[in-house]
């Protein structure tokens, strides 16, 4: 789905060459919509792979007759407000975190009026088979496509660190990549008395200190289990990763921790 995008003089948007090929699929389509859109997002439990999942009746969404409830978002590009203006490159969100694509929307700067928005209209698996159709790299690509990298920095003894890089599937959970390493995730005695990856214990606590937004988002239960601790600190058991990251092994936690 990368390539030269098409455009005409309809309401369908313009763009510029770089971006996803709006003909490589019959499932695509692009339209300009003011920047209040009207659409309420949504994604499934992977916090990935945004679509529409309602439209405000009356909004600029609902009067274009183009977008459905159900479409996935795929590319975002702001309209530029002067002729005189370099385009801005269309920026590809399929399979981004939830996160990512709002953070996208929130970081348009104030001036921008317009923006292209390319969706595809079909499930999230009728998504990915057409990415993947469409794919013209060798098969040892698309398979590095979906693999991320998990550093870890383990601490030991004396405060000594030591740093090691995993390969993992997209998607993988942060404890169980770590301990299938042989990486211990629990402090103290917790190591044998853990509720083995259920969220009972809350003992398996990770620091995640770069590529956090790469993450689900907390739940109501781990974000109160973990109140009291930095904002980066996760439950590995109940955390996946879908791009890289990394993750410190027994950050200092205090003793309320230990209270619950």
């Amino acid at each position: 789905l990368f390539s030269d995008l098409t455009s005409d003089d309809s309401q369908e948007s313009t763009s510029n060459n770089d971006g996803i090929d709006v003909s490589s699929n019959p499932n695509l389509y692009e339209v300009r919509l003011p920047r209040a859109l009207g659409i309420e997002w949504g994604t499934d439990l992977s916090f990935s792979f945004v679509y529409v999942r309602a439209i405000e009746p009356g909004s600029a969404a609902d009067y274009s007759g183009v977008v459905s409830v159900g479409d996935q978002i795929c590319q975002i590009r702001a309209v530029p407000t002067g002729e005189s203006q370099e385009p801005p490159e269309p920026l590809n969100v399929v399979g981004a975190p939830f996160d990512n694509v709002m953070g996208i929307f929130a970081g348009i700067e104030s001036e921008v009026k317009e923006v292209d928005l390319m969706f595809f209209r079909g499930t999230k698996d009728e998504l990915i088979a057409a990415c993947k159709e469409n794919d013209s790299s060798s098969t040892s690509t698309t398979e590095n496509d979906e693999m991320i990298t998990i550093t870890v920095i383990e601490k030991g003894e004396n405060s000594s660190k030591v740093t090691k890089r995993i390969r993992a599937a997209k998607g993988v959970n942060v404890r169980q990549c770590l301990t299938d390493e042989g990486i211990n995730v629990y402090q103290s005695f917790t190591r044998w008395t853990n509720c083995k990856g259920k969220q009972l214990c809350g003992t398996c606590i990770v620091d995640i200190s770069e590529g956090s937004i790469n993450t689900n988002r907390k739940s109501m239960d781990e974000a109160s289990t973990l109140r009291e601790n930095p904002e980066s600190y996760r439950l590995s058991c109940v955390t996946f990763a879908y791009g890289d990251i990394t993750v410190e092994t027994f950050p200092p936690i205090g003793k309320a921790q230990w209270t619950r």
